[in-house]
């Protein structure tokens, strides 16, 4: 499968995420232990890639698995990276805005471009740096309501530990991200069985995090085991599967492509949850949100673009103007 149709499932998937979350609730609110959704997704990708690396196992050539303890010890780390951008996007969310803090968000495209510079030495020209920056400005446009709206000026209004902690936050999804590609690309193992590594210890740290929830509120709905399933209707387990799907998509991508790819994926994905909002929850749509689109687009052209589309180069075969000639006459005379 080409990389581009990956990117395009991945956009529809991460589109219809947001809906479908927004779908599960019941009266505004979750009957469901939220924190469960990401943990039975970990639990979903284990079990699908364990299928298909057993499925590439029955084949004549097996699949290559590095099991050597210095590489294995390797892969819970991207675990512990998104654990604590967990815990700092709370902390951040605490000094801003829910508006201030999606804005903010958008710092992890300029930061993976810098990180798949700095730590995968992964050359970009100046074309791709400016339509990543494209990219940040068109998706904080689409986000930035009208300026005479309160939230304009809490944009500017909040303390500079949200700030802080909001680049931190970026800076931490980027470098979860480019990690994840460098254990991706680090050997030729099978896919499949560096995605078993990955959503182990996905799972692990998941079921550690509902513990200590039940330990914080004291087992007042008993243990996470017993409840987990709690308020799960069809629509909870599309969230469930759409979440791990994602993942498994983002996963081949960090093997066969780059975060890039994923970056732009996830970017027209928002753009199109907020499209797809207006007709189905009513969203009003704004000029910025028009705006945003355009410049989306405009960088996902410069960026993938061949760079004899977005620059008049002449062509070798135009070279047979009448000075061309002359010169070409001019220099054979001097050389004999």
């Amino acid at each position: 499968m080409q990389w581009y149709m990956v990117a395009l499932l991945l956009t529809v998937l991460t589109s219809s995420q947001g809906i479908l979350t927004t779908l599960s609730q019941s009266n505004g609110r979750y009957e469901y232990d939220y924190a469960t959704v990401p943990f039975l997704a970990e639990v979903f990708k284990l079990l699908v890639s364990s299928m298909f690396l057993w499925k590439e196992s029955q084949k004549s050539a097996p699949p290559k698995m590095t099991t050597d303890w210095r590489t294995v010890r390797l892969y819970p780390i991207p675990s512990i990276i998104y654990l604590i951008h967990n815990n700092v996007q709370f902390a951040t969310l605490t000094y801003v805005d829910t508006s201030t803090y999606q804005i903010m968000g958008n710092l992890k495209i300029v930061t993976t471009g810098i990180l798949f510079r700095l730590v995968l030495k992964r050359k970009l020209s100046n074309l791709q740096w400016m339509a990543i920056i494209l990219l940040a400005v068109g998706t904080t446009t689409s986000q930035v309501k009208g300026c005479g709206e309160s939230s304009c000026e809490s944009l500017l209004s909040s303390p500079i530990e949200g700030y802080m902690l909001g680049i931190l936050s970026a800076c931490l999804s980027a470098l979860a991200g480019i990690y994840t590609e460098f254990l991706m690309k680090k050997n030729n193992d099978s896919l499949y069985w560096q995605n078993v590594q990955l959503y182990t210890f996905g799972s692990i740290f998941n079921m550690a995090r509902l513990v200590v929830d039940d330990f914080r509120g004291g087992f007042e709905n008993g243990p996470w085991w017993q409840r987990i399933f709690n308020g799960y209707s069809i629509t909870t387990w599309m969230v469930v599967i759409n979440l791990g799907s994602t993942g498994l998509l983002v996963s081949w991508l960090m093997k066969y492509a780059d975060n890039i790819v994923k970056v732009y994926s996830t970017s027209m994905a928002m753009l199109l949850t907020t499209v797809l909002s207006v007709h189905l929850f009513n969203f009003r749509p704004t000029l910025q949100l028009f705006l945003g689109i355009i410049v989306c687009m405009m960088s996902l052209h410069m960026y993938f673009a061949p760079p004899q589309m977005l620059v008049d180069l002449p062509s070798p075969s135009l070279k047979s103007d009448p000075e061309s000639l002359a010169e070409a006459s001019s220099d054979r005379r001097s050389d004999s």
